[in-house]
């Protein structure tokens, strides 16, 4: 099966940095953290779930979450010194140029300040979105970090 246009694009993005990296686009959705882990046949913490989050400035937070956690939005604005509230899907697309349910952790429009929980640190391996909300890829929490240069923290509730 061709991959579709979005997932085409994260392809590209992933050549960037190694060879080998390979988006999985089927039939059924990926969309939630559940759909992702059933689909990658792994545990449910091993999904690196993209969440943009609306800075009070207007601008984009990346949160990159393991899949089993809440994710605490205090202890984000703590750090950025802005208060955050869920971004819409209006603005999800504007900012990354993908829909929500299919953000990858690379790849956006715009710059994005990019955080990754601490608990993904735990897995020999992850899965992320691959800009569609039925595309995933898998990587190694290093190269999550690698490629996004994200700053792990402890996110969770």
């Amino acid at each position: 099966m061709e991959l579709s246009k979005n997932a085409k694009r994260i392809q590209e993005e992933l050549k960037k940095f190694k060879d080998g990296f390979e988006i999985i686009e089927l039939p059924e959705s990926t969309r939630t953290s559940l759909e992702a882990a059933r689909v990658a046949k792994c545990e449910l913490g091993q999904i690196a779930k993209a969440i943009i989050f609306e800075s009070e400035k207007n601008e984009p937070v990346l949160v990159i979450a393991s899949g089993s956690n809440r994710i605490n939005e205090h202890k984000i604005e703590k750090i950025i010194m802005q208060r955050i509230k869920k971004a819409d899907a209006d603005f999800v697309k504007a900012k990354t140029g993908f829909p929500i349910g299919g953000v990858p952790p690379i790849g956006h429009k715009n710059k994005i300040k990019i955080f990754i929980d601490e608990d993904l640190m735990k897995f020999g391996e992850v899965w992320g979105a691959a800009g569609t909300s039925n595309a995933i890829f898998k990587l190694t929490p290093k190269e999550l970090v690698r490629m996004t240069k994200g700053r792990i923290i402890d996110i969770k509730e």
